[in-house]
């Protein structure tokens, strides 16, 4: 279980991370910065969310990918 959760959790800050590098190439940031007013809000959930979205996409790989390792 601690193994499974160390797995998780570390291919989910590599997922984000990449996430939020693709985001920093395109010039997202750039776009949120610019927001002005509520669009600023609307903007930062969307980065968040698609950080979040490459975490959670890299931690599940890596726990199918270490499940089918173990079998």
């Amino acid at each position: 279980m601690v193994s499974t959760l160390k797995v998780f959790l570390w291919w989910f800050v590599v997922g984000s991370t990449m996430a939020l590098a693709v985001i920093l190439l395109q010039g997202g940031i750039r776009e949120v910065m610019q927001a002005q007013g509520s669009v600023w809000e609307l903007k930062l959930v969307e980065l968040l969310t698609t950080i979040i979205g490459g975490g959670l996409l890299g931690g599940c790989l890596a726990l199918i990918l270490d499940r089918i390792k173990k079998s």
